[in-house]
């Protein structure tokens, strides 16, 4: 599945729609700041929670940390698991705070 740009997302969530967003960045990151809708679900804990993200496997997902990188992991687990839809924001969010 292709990424999702910072632009591509905030277009979308302006016409309405709310895809899952998870941020896999840790709950202190998370507290200074989050795109609204989002789960913080640290990637230390995914692993853990995948029964609770089964409901999601063939759905869209956009994962999202602060600058990319835990994200693209998230996303290659994910992808492993089964997850059929799993999209990383690109430039994670401080390019989603910077667009």
């Amino acid at each position: 599945m292709p990424d999702i740009t910072p632009a591509e997302l905030k277009q979308r969530q302006a016409a309405g729609q709310t895809p899952t967003i998870i941020d896999v960045r840790e709950p202190w990151e998370n507290e200074e700041g989050r795109i609204e809708g989002s789960q913080n679900i640290p990637l230390g804990t995914l692993p853990q929670k995948l029964e609770e993200l089964e409901d999601l496997k063939d759905q869209e997902i956009i994962v999202h940390c602060k600058g990319g990188g835990r994200s693209a992991t998230a996303k290659a687990f994910l992808s492993q698991q089964g997850f059929t839809h799993v999209r990383n924001l690109v430039g994670g969010f401080q390019a989603y705070q910077q667009s």
